[in-house]
């Protein structure tokens, strides 16, 4: 959901986006944090925050890292 989010920021568009492994983190909603492979060999890292429910609002993207290897420890940023 939002892969348009990401294009629109890095000012292009893929054919893959193939979320790999994901993290969560809860606070007054909570915080994804996604390893996305965006290419056959390129991976970034997604922060995604996702509003408590009675709000009524979809994810959003927060934050994100590229140039990421499919090694890289997805950690908090």
């Amino acid at each position: 959901q939002v892969k348009p989010q990401f294009e629109s920021r890095v000012n292009s568009t893929f054919g893959i986006f193939k979320a790999i492994v994901y993290r969560t983190q809860v606070v007054a909603g909570i915080n994804y944090f996604i390893k996305v492979q965006d290419s056959y060999a390129d991976y970034v890292h997604l922060r995604v925050f996702l509003s408590l429910p009675h709000e009524n609002q979809g994810p959003s993207l927060v934050s994100f890292q590229t140039g990421k290897t499919k090694d890289d420890p997805l950690t908090y940023f």
